[in-house]
């Protein structure tokens, strides 16, 4: 069975924006915009809600790396998660 294919098109709304109802542009132009918690919220939300892969077509990895002290109170179950993610690429040598 192959892997789900997720429509990412800027105008297309993506799954997990079903209770935002924001395009991958709009989307991706928040991110651009917006600075400290607004930001932090709007990151955190993708990264609690989107697919592992498709985290990074709108994040960074280097940038979540960098503000995890402040996206990880944002990340409800999620943040062990994302915290070995980091540590296991930090002990790989990829970030």
């Amino acid at each position: 069975m192959s892997a789900m294919k997720t429509n990412l098109e800027p105008d297309a709304i993506p799954y997990f924006s079903w209770d935002r109802r924001l395009t991958v542009r709009q989307i991706t132009d928040l991110l651009r915009t917006k600075s400290g918690v607004e930001q932090y919220r709007l990151a955190a939300w993708i990264m609690r809600e989107a697919v592992f892969d498709d985290v990074w077509k709108f994040l960074q990895p280097r940038w979540v790396r960098d503000h995890f002290d402040e996206l990880a109170p944002l990340l409800g179950r999620k943040r062990e998660f994302w915290k070995y993610i980091l540590g296991m690429w930090h002990e790989l040598g990829k970030l």
